[in-house]
């Protein structure tokens, strides 16, 4: 009986029902405010693609995939090459996502990996380049959500890292005679990651009480949501807070530091993950 009062409390007064437990500072899951999830990571999830990982943080679940393809340089950039990043959210991952063109969350979470993607120098995109104003690499980076529990944002930067960490490239080499690229296929390389970003992201309750990794119902009972995404020598990469109330100063300085032990952890689990796949070989 007390149980079946507990589910509807939680049905008819979510809002007041999380309140209950943060006034006792911890969460309805049982974890601490600023205790994240239990992270996942595996690698050549995908056999098909040329780099591939999937994590998960609690229930939440992605995958990514990277495939390279040869083309022209932009023109305005003719000795770089170009990543493409692109969030999927399709109906299988929760039922607040519907069928057909991309919806606002999954357009604004790929603008994001892109804008983290350029603010962090994670690759450098000359060496993408094969031939200035021929020929470069075009990485197109899928990210698909299997499954919806929140904080998606994190999670896509941690597949987009491994993934790339786990992407080999074929050696391709332009015939002076002919003036084709010629692809070695039984020669890869490794992609040289330049830095490792690492997202944190955070949820407001109440305009006071900041919690980490909120799970989907954390987030739609929020007043404001915050990633902060800092890189593994502590610096900020990127700051993104779509609305909702204001941060004080030293409030925002708490996240950022909670950002960097969690940049930490994550670079460890990414580093630990991809030294065993070596061993393993």
């Amino acid at each position: 009986m007390r149980h079946e009062l507990f589910c509807f409390f939680r049905t008819a007064e979510p809002l007041e029902y999380h309140r209950s437990f943060l006034k006792e500072n911890c969460r309805s899951d049982g974890r601490e405010l600023g205790e994240f999830r239990p992270t996942t990571l595996n690698i050549s999830s995908i056999s098909t693609a040329d780099g591939s990982a999937l994590v998960k943080i609690g229930n939440t679940t992605v995958i990514c995939g990277i495939k390279a393809e040869l083309t022209m340089p932009p023109s305005d950039a003719p000795n770089k090459g170009y990543m493409v990043p692109n969030v999927d959210l399709p109906p299988l991952c929760s039922s607040k996502f519907r069928p057909g063109p991309p919806g606002e969350q999954a357009q604004a979470a790929s603008q994001f990996i892109a804008d983290v993607i350029e603010s962090s120098d994670l690759i450098n995109m000359e060496e993408l380049c094969i031939e200035k104003s021929k020929l470069c690499w075009v990485l197109y980076c899928d990210i698909m959500c299997l499954d919806y529990d929140g904080n998606l944002l994190d999670a896509c930067i941690i597949v987009l890292l491994a993934a790339l960490k786990n992407a080999q490239l074929s050696e391709v080499t332009i015939n002076k005679e002919t003036d084709l690229a010629e692809v070695d296929i039984q020669k890869k390389k490794p992609l040289k990651i330049n830095r490792l970003p690492v997202g944190s992201s955070f949820a407001v309750f109440d305009d006071s009480i900041i919690i980490v990794d909120p799970t989907a119902e954390e987030e739609s009972l929020s007043t404001a949501l915050l990633t902060v995404v800092t890189d593994e020598e502590d610096r900020l990469c990127a700051v993104h807070k779509p609305g909702g109330t204001s941060l004080s100063g030293e409030k925002l300085q708490h996240c950022i530091n909670r950002a960097i032990t969690r940049n930490k952890e994550i670079s460890k689990l990414v580093g630990k993950v991809i030294e065993s796949t070596k061993t393993a070989k």
